[in-house]
């Protein structure tokens, strides 16, 4: 806080710490960092050990306490309510109740301050698109160690697109979403006007069209729900569902899909279990299903997979009932920059059809720069004290080698000046794995606050009643990945975020040393979302 024009104060309340700039921890505080383990070895140890971790994953207790520590201690670092956003750097109404604003996790570097970073680095930025063209563009393709496959890339852009939703209009602290959280808004529309043209207004279904004996989304024509699509598609092609970029990506319509048909299933399901309900129960309740669903499988099958663990996840909200926890989320601005995992695209795809026409996609990489600059994001090592990391002390522990550390000390003068989002994904990556420390120790807690602050994981939702009964509750509590698809594709393909083969394949890249190309979206989608949010 200012105290006049060239003072200020420090506010240590509850922070652990104490002095002129709460850098002092008290006693116990002291204790509780010399004691606990650092983020590095604390994954060493849940990626190794396979057979101690076997035996714990199949002793509930102690697979349970482990499980409540890992969900408190990662969503405790995200403010709940929210405290900043990109206009206030301190708290206010407006930055806790305006909900077309992303939050912020760290205020902004204020307008007064000698260095774009701060009092740190060089009183210019380096050209965004010298550091995309020198640093972040892909030399040559390098496999990802843990063999992450297109089903997985996909999933991730799907899913994102409920809530990474920037108002391009407002500029890039503002969102389009009306929810901050999995509300499955890309499945049944943002607006109430669009999930009813969206609706059969029977049976609680989703409107359908048969082809081939297959269920697929219904047409733009058949519904009148807007959609962008690439000229050349015919109109009969051109297929309606809630998210209205979904026609423009081959593995998005997939998802899309998946989902149409798992919803109007579970229809079926509840409908039998309660005939006398009508069709707006069993939408909603329905949705509430899906959405349950959807946070298991995240939690279980995707983030199980990103993490690397032996350990089992386990999406269980009675582990948080004991827990200090607010059912309540807001998406940062950080969160989103964040996600843009565009490396995790490969160079080409086979599609039905033929090749998709591979597109220069750098300027989104430019853009998430250029964005994180206007909203004058602090530096990476800001970001790293934030979520209690030890900040870099030189751009060679950053990179984890010596030529583009020479080059990056060059361009920005200070390690301390590093930016959020090319530090990033120039960061090194962890042993056997795609991304570096910073990535997932940062989007893991937003990653579960916002899974486990939805509604229907409180006291209150989650009991069977809310979801039909025992039916609809052993839906959710026994979903995987695997049985989505198999329950809506013939045959029951063999379905995993990673490919079969132990060696690695061209699926994946890793992050950090690659071109973050994503040649395989079409330039439409880079006209109507330049930030292409994935």
């Amino acid at each position: 806080m200012t105290t006049g024009f060239d003072q200020y104060e420090c506010d240590c309340t509850r922070t652990g710490f104490y002095g002129e700039n709460c850098t002092t921890p008290e006693f116990f505080t002291w204790l509780r960092l010399t004691l606990k383990p650092s983020p590095n070895t604390v994954h060493y140890i849940l990626t190794h050990f396979k057979g101690a971790w076997n035996i714990i994953n199949n002793i509930p207790f102690l697979r349970d306490a482990i499980m409540r520590y890992v969900l408190t201690s990662r969503s405790h670092l995200i403010d709940s309510p929210p405290t900043y956003n990109s206009d206030y750097n301190y708290k206010s109404w407006e930055a806790y109740s305006n909900l077309s604003y992303y939050t912020r996790s760290l205020p902004p570097v204020g307008h007064d301050c000698p260095t774009p970073m701060g009092v740190k680095g060089k009183k210019e930025l380096p050209d965004s698109k010298l550091i995309v063209e020198k640093f972040l563009l892909r030399k040559k393709f390098i496999p990802d160690p843990q063999g992450t496959n297109v089903m997985f890339t996909f999933f991730a852009q799907h899913f994102t697109h409920q809530f990474f939703k920037t108002d391009h209009k407002k500029g890039p602290a503002f969102t389009k979403a009306l929810g901050h959280g999995v509300d499955l808004n890309h499945i049944y529309g943002e607006t109430l006007e669009r999930q009813l043209k969206l609706r059969l207004l029977k049976d609680g279904k989703l409107k359908y069209q048969m082809i081939d004996g297959e269920m697929y989304p219904p047409t733009v024509k058949d519904t009148q729900a807007e959609m962008i699509y690439p000229p050349h598609v015919p109109e009969h092609l051109q297929f309606s569902v809630g998210q209205e970029v979904f026609g423009l990506v081959p593995g998005l319509m997939m998802y899309a899909t998946i989902w149409l048909r798992e919803h109007n299933r579970v229809c079926d399901i509840l409908k039998q279990e309660h005939p006398e309900w009508d069709d707006e129960q069993l939408f909603q309740t329905t949705r509430l299903i899906l959405i349950g669903e959807t946070i298991k499988i995240v939690i279980e099958d995707y983030v199980q997979h990103l993490s690397g663990y032996h350990f089992k996840l386990k999406f269980d909200p009675e582990l948080l009932f004991n827990q200090r926890f607010q059912y309540q989320n807001r998406i940062a601005a950080e969160f989103n920059t964040l996600y843009h995992w565009h490396p995790l695209l490969p160079d080409t795809f086979q599609i039905a059809g033929g090749k998709n026409v591979p597109v220069a996609v750098q300027k989104v990489a430019k853009a998430s720069i250029d964005q994180s600059r206007q909203m004058r994001y602090q530096s990476l090592n800001e970001y790293r004290k934030r979520f209690m990391l030890k900040p870099f002390k030189s751009f060679e522990e950053l990179t984890g080698e010596k030529e583009m550390a020479a080059e990056l000390e060059e361009l920005y003068g200070d390690i301390d000046a590093m930016e959020l989002y090319p530090g990033l994904l120039v960061e090194k990556p962890r042993p056997g794995a795609i991304f570096g420390e910073t990535m997932v120790e940062i989007g893991a807690p937003f990653s579960l606050k916002g899974l486990m602050g939805n509604a229907i994981c409180s006291p209150e939702y989650w009991k069977p009643s809310t979801f039909g009964g025992k039916v609809g509750f052993d839906i959710i509590n026994t979903a995987s990945l695997q049985k989505l698809i198999c329950h809506n594709v013939k045959g029951c393909p063999f379905t995993a975020f990673h490919v079969l083969s132990p060696e690695p394949t061209e699926a994946t890249i890793n992050v950090s040393t690659s071109k973050t190309a994503m040649e395989d979206i079409n330039p439409t989608l880079l006209l109507k979302e330049r930030s292409a949010e994935l």
